[in-house]
């Protein structure tokens, strides 16, 4: 039986039917019949007619007499509206990403290759991949020097090769790259395990960055051991990764121990080291503790504090209602000539807020207009609604009039304020204030 005399059995509507017209031969069938079936399956006019269950039947029926390939499609997978699962998604993304990945040029890397003498040195060999733009000629070069006779790759050329693959991204193929370093004791150089560390870092695989940690610490040539430009990349990862005052707290364990082991090494630290410090407790909520390294820095350190570490010192102040030290923080910040930051602005403005002095907070505030310093919107809206909160909402209208007459404020901003308050305030008494 051919494959159109079964199709003409499953009892396929008028429209379908229309198409299985008889034809030479049973191949030319089974084109014929699987071409017209599928761009009638496209058309929202077959979509309608047929029903899931009715198709469902026809679609087994009708695979038995096609070509196997089409076993793989269902056409229930058409008319479902179920969200595909977790697995799925995956198995689909990493096909993208295998689909999405580009290709070697083989006429540009035979174009490099040339640029090459028949016994090149690694330093050489360096050279021509620096001049590289194309990450995949630069791995498939270090690869093809790597099976050449008489050649072994030193410290240069899988530093400029780990550093071409980090930077484009490829941190598996970089992954590789490394294991041969590491498999390698003498060829690991300070500054090729640091920019190890620093890709790593980027790839987020803090787990891989603390093993080259460890390598470098274990490593018995001295120029392999941890400088101070290793510590600083682990202690900014460690800092990118709190999202929370708790997650903070657990990796400020893990940088007090690493400042701890810098110290017993001998290791100088330096005003970055010490700014990661004082973030750091900052953000774990021991601001005790960031004292302490502050006014540690130029006596036993001897590194003068920054507006980074003021400004550090400020925020976390201001989070715990300590508005008086936070005062004395900014003006001996001014005396020595640095400037707040506008996140210590606004800090130090709200703090003063929430601890009832207001004319101080305002007077802040005209600070931060005449320097030219960004008020956020909170900023705004802390202020005049704990002035209306004491009663006296005409001086809040008078203040909010003020700063839209000095072009402090846009048309956007303050209508969004004046509407706010007229709901949360506006009452009989002091409506035609916000009106008029």
């Amino acid at each position: 039986m051919t494959a159109v005399e079964k199709l003409s059995r499953l009892n396929f509507p008028k429209t379908l039917t229309y198409y299985l017209h008889p034809v030479s031969s049973p191949a030319t069938q089974h084109y014929n019949a699987s071409y017209h079936l599928s761009s009638l399956y496209n058309s929202s006019k077959c979509m309608h007619n047929l029903t899931q269950t009715h198709a469902n039947l026809c679609w087994r029926n009708f695979l038995s007499g096609l070509h196997r390939t089409f076993a793989q499609f269902s056409l229930y997978s058409l008319y479902s509206s179920e969200t595909p699962s977790r697995s799925f998604r995956r198995r689909a993304s990493k096909r993208l990403k295998a689909k999405s990945r580009p290709r070697l040029d083989e006429a540009q890397f035979r174009r490099v290759l040339s640029q090459l003498p028949p016994r090149f040195s690694s330093e050489e060999l360096c050279n021509v991949i620096t001049l590289q733009e194309d990450p995949l000629i630069c791995l498939e070069l270090f690869n093809w020097a790597s099976q050449q006779p008489r050649f072994r790759h030193d410290a240069s050329t899988y530093h400029i090769t780990i550093k071409k693959l980090g930077v484009a991204k490829m941190y598996e193929e970089m992954d590789d790259v490394v294991n041969q370093v590491l498999a390698v004791r003498h060829i690991g150089t300070e500054p090729l395990y640091n920019s190890i560390i620093y890709f790593f870092t980027e790839a987020r695989k803090l787990t891989r960055a603390v093993n080259i940690f460890k390598h470098m610490k274990n490593c018995m040539k001295l120029d392999c051991r941890p400088s101070i430009r290793t510590y600083n990349l682990l202690f900014a990862a460690f800092l990118s990764r709190g999202r929370n005052s708790y997650v903070n707290h657990v990796y400020m364990e893990t940088i007090r121990g690493l400042f701890k082991q810098m110290i017993s090494d001998v290791i100088e630290p330096d005003i970055f080291t010490l700014n990661c410090m004082i973030k750091g407790y900052v953000l774990s909520l021991h601001v005790n503790d960031a004292l302490r390294i502050f006014h540690q820095m130029g006596v036993v350190y001897k590194c003068q504090p920054n507006s980074f570490s003021y400004n550090y010192l400020i925020h976390g102040l201001c989070a715990q209602g300590r508005t008086i030290n936070a005062r004395e923080l900014c003006n001996e910040m001014k005396e020595k000539g640095h400037t707040p930051s506008s996140k210590s602005y606004n800090s130090l403005v709200n703090a003063l807020v929430l601890g009832a002095e207001i004319e101080d907070a305002v007077g802040f505030l005209w600070e931060m207009i005449e320097k030219q310093i960004s008020v956020d919107f909170i900023t705004y809206r802390t202020i005049l609604d704990e002035i209306c909160r004491r009663g006296r909402v005409e001086e809040a209208m008078m203040l909010l009039k003020d700063l839209k007459e000095k072009d402090v404020l846009d048309v956007y901003t303050y209508r969004n304020l004046q509407c706010l308050f007229e709901d949360d305030f506006g009452h009989s008494d002091h409506r035609n204030v916000f009106r008029s």
